[in-house]
């Protein structure tokens, strides 16, 4: 009888060591699904403030063509400038194409597009202010409102973005999340930021 108590003892013990191992694991996967829901959650967020980045900029390459081709009825002495404009243009349009956050060398191609046509075109405008004519353009005034409005959604785009970058980043490097996003491949995501001082102010843009 003596025995039975002993060996009845003993499997409750056992019992309640497995019950305490399983009630830790099952925490354990709790707070790993938590976390990872946690990352999937912010990954969503800073790529949707991309996507709102990529849909201003896309606005910006449609509106220059049109701009251009309006200032060459007036600035017939200014080609190389014009021209340089549509080619920094096109530069930008391919190298924002299929461009994700997380990749560094592709968002590094992307904002060094970005600024180069961010410089040409404000040396446009400052080319702009000897033409009078062009100035007083009806056309031209209307295109240079939706540029400047389109300019100023892209600054605020990038703020928002970038701050769901810093959120998700934090969030990625800090112990113990960091072994949860390298263990389900959570890249880095990449801050948009520009090149040059001179770049971070939207495009001038003066035709009143």
């Amino acid at each position: 009888m003596e025995k039975y108590q002993v060996l009845g003892s003993l499997l409750g013990s056992a019992g309640i060591f497995v019950a305490v191992i399983v009630g830790v694991v099952a925490i354990l996967a709790f707070y790993v699904i938590a976390q990872y829901n946690g990352l999937v959650g912010l990954r969503n967020r800073y790529k949707n403030g991309f996507s709102q980045i990529d849909v201003q900029l896309k606005r910006r390459h449609d509106l220059i063509p049109n701009l251009v081709e309006t200032a060459k009825a007036f600035m017939n002495h200014e080609r190389e400038t014009l021209e340089a404009v549509i080619q920094a243009r096109n530069v930008a349009q391919s190298a924002g194409k299929d461009v994700s956050p997380d990749n560094l060398a592709g968002m590094q191609q992307m904002m060094q597009a970005e600024g180069g046509l961010s410089s040409v075109m404000g040396r446009l405008f400052a080319l702009s202010e000897s033409y009078p004519d062009l100035r007083s353009n009806e056309n031209m005034k209307q295109l240079s409102e939706e540029l400047t409005t389109t300019e100023n959604k892209i600054s605020f785009a990038r703020q928002a973005y970038n701050d769901a970058v810093m959120v998700y980043n934090t969030k990625r490097e800090v112990f113990p999340t960091n072994l949860i996003a390298g263990m389900f491949n959570f890249l880095a995501a990449v801050p948009f930021e520009v090149s040059d001082e001179s770049e971070r102010e939207a495009v001038k843009v003066g035709f009143n």
